[in-house]
Formats: structure tokens, sequence, C-alpha cells
């Protein structure tokens, strides 16, 4: 028996494919501020390395969502700073520091939320309107 999918349906699967993208991408933010301040493990060695989420559309029941195709590195410079102190500093005493920005990992996260959240509303009101639907038909 053929399934049928209301377009509420289709509306759903789609703001939910964005919700799990947006959980991947907040996943990855962490990361990278939980790493912001990481070096290496050995000396003259790299340290973290931002990582950034890549999203392709996907199809997903009636309509085109989004996922995430995979995880790429950041190809920006590295910090260094003078501490021959340090057991990651190289030879000339410099040690290599994260290419993360704290404060733009934090405005990612809050653009994730915010997309996380409207694909929220999507589905909350996808949901009201056929429940809405409902009570109509029972009158």
């Amino acid at each position: 028996m053929p399934q049928v999918k209301s377009q509420a349906d289709t509306a759903m699967a789609v703001a939910a494919s964005g919700i799990r993208a947006q959980q991947a991408r907040m996943r990855i933010i962490a990361e990278n501020l939980a790493n912001a301040s990481s070096t290496a493990r050995t000396p003259g060695g790299e340290p973290y390395r931002r990582q950034v989420p890549v999203f392709e559309p996907r199809a997903v029941s009636g309509g085109e969502g989004v996922s995430m195709k995979r995880v790429a590195m950041d190809a920006k410079p590295f910090r260094t700073t003078y501490d021959p102190g340090h057991p990651s500093a190289n030879a000339e005493g410099y040690v290599q520091l994260p290419n993360v920005d704290p404060l733009i990992e934090a405005l990612d996260m809050k653009e994730a939320q915010r997309a996380y959240e409207a694909n929220l509303n999507v589905i909350e009101t996808a949901r009201s309107m056929e429940m809405r639907t409902l009570d109509l038909l029972k009158r």
C-alpha cells in the first residue's frame, strides 16, 4: 500500500535534516573551542587545525534537505608566539598555536543555534497545523 505523505511531513523531514546538520556543526564548533589553545605534542610539530563542516543538499521524503558531507581542515596559517621554554617550541623558540579564533567560533555557534531553532519552529508549526486540521475534522 503506497504511503501518502502530506506537505507537513515533507516540511518536517526537511527541517529534521537541518536540525541534524546544525547539531553536527555545533559539535565541530565545540571541538574547535576545546582545542583553541592546544599545542603540538612534539617540538616543532603542528598544533590542532580548525575544522569546518561542509554541507550538501540531500533528498528527503518529498523534498530536499541538507546533510554534512565531510569535515574540512581550515587552511589558515597557525598563530605563533615566542616561548623558547615551551615543550612544543621549535629550534628558534617559536610555538605554533591553533588557527582557531574563539570569537569566530562563538559567532558560528550562535548562527548554528539560530538555524537549529528556526528548523525546530518549522516542525512545531507543521505539527500545530496538523493538530488544528484534525480538530476541525472532528467537528
